[in-house]
């Protein structure tokens, strides 16, 4: 029986240009050794498997080569290979910085290849400080790690820095490709593609994956082979999924469900996959934006097919719902039922995006639409002018009431815009579009030299006033109603007179007194017309609150009153 040497050792890249997915790193390199421009210090940083030992050794390698060498020389008395994980003690950097005086014997340069250096101790580091910043001219440090951010600064500084990137899907498959051909294994597309992605953006990964799935499957390596080895979902149970969502079958859907958790799946697994799915999807319904879709071209095709299916509207929803439920999933008691309900609530969504249980319709529209009916929306009601309104006022006032619902009032409320979602009144919308209104009103009005000033009596002037109190009312605004129903306004000129008991009934009215003014200037036919208002304190004792305060008020009307209290002995 031979030996077998796995994938990753046997297919180990023995120049840079057998390195995968790291072309800057790798020309960066080369380019110094031609020009004689590389540091004594570098550090490899990056995620596992992305090849930094390995460049660190074709370096180490191509910078004692001067082109006499044979194929296999690998110059091993001049490179020297440290695992810090398990040699991080300062004994081992000491020793270290003693093999460091002396020269090479073959070859121009001695490499000291640190593997893991971010496992060096504390003290490791500060012995090595020194040797790090002036190495002898024969020596030359390559430090590896996955982890740069446990390497003290004082290390990071002295050390010329390359990040490792994790290497892409297409590369990864495109080296698994070249790798099946250089065996003899007859690979499909997506097979490959399905390791690529479970490697992670790590080279290693990949080929110890290849390597287990060729044991697995032999010479043929199918989609099918690799996602049973593997143990994950396969394209065609999210293209399932989302056909029964996008008809609405929510009992087939539970049905595939509960066969995926049979099979030994996660229902977490499964909801993730599902968003990405729907993520996907999305990415398809854009022409720009398909290169982003990490798929083999066959799959491609599927998604490209049922994306046609699918609205954006729903896929956002969808991908709303199902990320919510991977929020949840890990703090929820029951996670089956919580997997269970976002798939349900996947399936009431309709191909235009609108729940079933849509506010127009207690039934949904496509039960309506499979027994032939078309459902008629209902409309809501409108506004209606105020009854005390003259039919001749009836096309003025409705202007007016759309000016009223846009003016702020002093208290909260919801404001419905024209999409007709709500927003509160203290919003920076609701007061940005305030502002707008009051400033395109000021630009409507006319010239102040063509400003009407017609001359208008006390009665004309308390029939507007009645007519502006009775407007505000049917608004709901009962409040400044009932303010303006405290004085009988009075007319000195053109300036009205007003006199409240307090100054918050002031305060209130000044508040309104745009509206106010526009409204009486205008169906009085005189933008002269100012508002004056004064505060009396003696007011307020013409008003009764108590039983007896009002008792007092009807004697002094009837003092009858009084007779009948004492004739019947009557108490208050």
């Amino acid at each position: 029986m031979e030996h077998f040497v796995v994938s990753a050792r046997k297919y180990r890249p023995q120049t840079f240009k057998d390195v995968v997915g790291q072309t800057a790193i790798t020309n960066t390199l080369l380019n110094a050794i031609e020009n004689n421009h590389l540091a004594q210090a570098l550090l490899f940083t990056g995620p596992r498997g992305v090849g930094k030992t390995s460049c660190a050794r074709i370096l180490a390698k191509m910078i004692n080569s001067d082109g006499s060498e044979t194929g296999d020389e690998d110059f091993a008395f001049n490179i020297f290979e440290l695992d810090a994980a398990s040699n991080n003690s300062v004994d081992d950097i000491r020793s270290l910085t003693d093999q460091v005086r002396i020269p090479p014997q073959v070859g121009k340069y001695k490499v000291y290849i640190i593997d893991e250096v971010h496992m060096l101790s504390q003290a490791a580091f500060n012995a090595f400080l020194k040797t790090l910043e002036e190495p002898p001219k024969h020596c030359i440090f390559i430090l590896a790690t996955t982890e740069k951010h446990k390497i003290i600064p004082t290390i990071l500084s002295r050390c010329q820095i390359f990040d490792f990137k994790r290497i892409t899907v297409k590369d990864a498959k495109d080296y698994l490709k070249y790798i099946a051909k250089e065996q003899g294994i007859t690979a499909e597309d997506d097979a490959l593609h399905i390791i690529a992605q479970k490697a992670d953006g790590a080279m290693r990964d990949a080929l110890s994956i290849f390597d287990r799935v060729v044991s697995f499957s032999g010479k043929e390596l199918t989609r099918q082979a690799v996602t049973e080895n593997l143990n994950v979902l396969d394209y065609e149970t999210y293209f399932t999924s989302t056909d029964h969502i996008l008809e609405n079958k929510i009992p087939e859907l539970l049905i595939q469900f509960n066969e995926t958790l049979s099979k030994g799946f996660d229902g977490h697994h499964f909801i993730a996959g599902l968003a990405s799915h729907f993520r996907d999807l999305l990415v398809c319904k854009n022409p720009i934006t398909i290169e982003l879709l990490e798929v083999g071209e066959q799959t491609k095709e599927k998604y490209l097919e049922q994306s046609k299916k699918a609205t954006q509207d729903f896929l956002l929803k969808g991908i709303e719902l199902a990320n919510e439920t991977d929020l949840k999933y890990k703090t929820s008691k029951n996670q089956r039922l919580l997997v269970e309900l976002c798939l349900m609530q996947l399936a009431s969504i309709t191909f235009d995006g609108e729940k079933k249980n849509s506010s127009r319709f207690i039934i949904p529209p496509s039960y309506f639409k499979r027994i032939g009916i078309t459902p008629v929306p209902v409309k809501r009601p409108e506004k209606e002018v105020p009854t005390t309104a003259k039919p001749s006022e009836e096309k003025e006032l409705k202007p007016e009431l759309a000016t009223a619902t846009k003016t702020a009032e002093p208290k909260p409320k919801l404001i419905v815009s024209a999409d007709k979602k709500p927003r509160s009144g203290l919003s920076l919308s609701s007061i940005r579009a305030k502002k707008e209104h009051i400033a395109q009103q000021k630009d409507n009005e006319p010239d102040e030299e063509n400003l009407p000033r017609e001359p208008f009596s006390q009665d004309e002037l308390l029939d507007v006033w009645s007519t502006f109190v009775t407007r505000i009312e049917a608004e709901g605004k009962m409040n400044l109603a009932a303010i303006l129903s405290i004085d009988t306004p009075t007319l000195k000129g053109t300036t009205i007179h007003l006199t409240f008991p307090n100054a918050t009934n002031k305060v209130e009215v000044e508040r309104q007194s745009f509206d106010l003014l526009q409204y009486l200037r205008k169906h009085l036919k005189n933008y002269d017309i100012a508002l004056e208002i004064e505060v009396d304190e003696e007011m307020q004792k013409k008003f009764a609150y108590t039983p007896e305060e009002k008792y007092e008020k009807l004697k002094e009307k009837n003092p009858n009153i009084e007779l009948l209290r004492k004739t019947f002995d009557l108490d208050l």
